[in-house]
């Protein structure tokens, strides 16, 4: 396991009501289910292949709020942002929550 850092919650720090504030809006969701179906990636990337028509400001603001919540993980490499979901740590924390974010309907995230 990754060790943490004052940037990410540990595993055992993780709590289900700041989890489901993060994932309570439809870019964060947007977000979440590109990384799950990119794997880890660039932020400038993920930011293009999540098609969200919002500002670069915008869209770092959802990531930082992703990440204290302890849904994604960011690393820097180089001049590059890389982001991952933290697929491992809500499991173990929420049995199923991540699994049922990705597969609710589109029209239902909304």
């Amino acid at each position: 396991m990754m060790a943490t850092d004052d940037r990410h919650p540990a595993a055992q720090d993780l709590r289900l009501v700041k989890v489901l504030a993060a994932l309570a809006d439809p870019a964060r969701v947007s977000i979440v289910r590109t990384l799950a179906r990119l794997g880890e990636s660039p932020c400038v990337d993920l930011h293009h292949a999540a098609g969200l028509t919002i500002s670069q400001p915008t869209f770092s603001h959802h990531q930082r709020v992703l990440r204290q919540a302890g849904v994604l993980r960011e690393r820097v490499q180089g001049a590059h942002r890389i982001v991952s979901l933290r697929t491992e740590d809500l499991d173990a924390c929420f049995p199923g929550l991540l699994a049922a974010v990705l597969g609710t309907r589109p029209d239902l995230v909304r």
